[in-house]
């Protein structure tokens, strides 16, 4: 009877000391330099969402935040690479809407962003806006609709790539019509922007950060936007729900990950120094300029975040696979 009372109590005094140890590190945590991933260039909408929330984080941490910048393969390397490192909190990846889709497109990602990520939290879904070029027929979201739907032969959509919001949100809206178009890829936003404004191709869809200038400068015809409540910067712009495609939702969400295994206090952590950045006034009004805003504090937790991937996941999966469109 000796020999099993002391292995069970050798196992609760193991437990309780790794839970003791786990709260102390967490207590001293953080005591060096933090650094955020963003799998894309430095400038980009993604690196400027991740600077504000680094900067703000920084301060209620009382610990240096850096933005560290690892782009290639569609936004793919930076999120494998954290899920490889060390779980102790001092390397994050902050990414967007690509890390549900990339589980689908490409065949060989090496990780796997719901079991090899620890989530933080949900931190803002920047909406997307149909526009088309100034001499299209079409007056409004519903006439756009029937006439490509008329003219599917004819008419061109341009998007910044595979794999890209602009990417995704065709391949929603041609879901959604029960019409498939010709895509024209490109090499990016920009240069699909400016074919677009030179009347090269039809229509596209793209987030506000880099549509809203130009519908504002009257430089392309706007239509409808495609997230469920109208856009504070553009509110005479109807959503593509009002025209009739019932739960059309698509943005550019943006999340927050560490390796998996990551204590839970550590998480807790970040995740309060997350909602706090998310109230920050700074960055709420930095946020307004980009054509976004943070989300609703219940959704920048832990378990909103790991709902919200695997919801994306399976939203992503049979459109993707329908469309045959896969990345290496």
């Amino acid at each position: 009877m000796i020999r099993p009372f002391r292995a069970a109590l050798t196992a609760v005094t193991l437990g309780l000391a790794a839970l003791t140890g786990s709260a102390a590190i967490a207590q001293d945590y953080p005591t060096r330099t933090i650094n955020i991933v963003v799998p894309f260039a430095a400038g980009g909408p993604t690196d400027t969402v991740a600077r504000l929330i680094a900067q703000s984080m920084s301060k209620t941490l009382n610990q240096t935040v850096l933005v560290e910048n690892v782009a290639g393969a569609g936004g793919t390397i930076g999120p494998k690479r954290v899920a490889a490192e060390k779980p102790d909190g001092y390397k994050l990846v902050l990414m967007h809407i690509g890390i549900s889709t990339s589980v689908t497109l490409y065949r060989n990602l090496g990780y796997n962003p719901v079991t090899d990520l620890e989530p933080i939290g949900l931190i803002t879904d920047v909406p997307m806006t149909f526009i088309a070029k100034k001499d299209f027929p079409p007056t409004d979201m519903k006439s756009l609709i029937a006439y490509v739907k008329a003219n599917k032969d004819k008419v061109t959509y341009a998007n910044a790539g595979v794999g890209a919001a602009s990417h995704l949100c065709g391949m929603l809206f041609m879901s959604a019509i029960g019409t498939d178009l010709t895509t024209v890829p490109y090499k990016g936003t920009g240069p699909a922007m400016t074919d677009l404004i030179g009347g090269q191709v039809d229509f596209m869809c793209d987030q506000t950060t880099n549509t809203t200038p130009q519908i504002k400068g009257g430089k392309v015809k706007a239509y409808g936007v495609t997230t469920s409540t109208r856009v504070k910067a553009l509110p005479d712009l109807p959503t593509v729900q009002e025209a009739g495609i019932k739960d059309f939702h698509v943005g550019v969400w943006h999340g927050m990950w560490a390796p998996k295994g990551t204590p839970k206090p550590i998480i807790d952590k970040l995740a309060s120094a997350l909602q706090a950045a998310l109230k920050d006034p700074n960055v709420v009004n930095k946020f307004a300029e980009l054509g976004t805003e943070p989300v609703p504090m219940n959704k920048a937790t832990p378990a909103a975040l790991d709902s919200h991937l695997k919801a994306e996941v399976a939203k992503w999966a049979p459109i993707i696979k329908k469309a045959g469109v896969y990345a290496d």
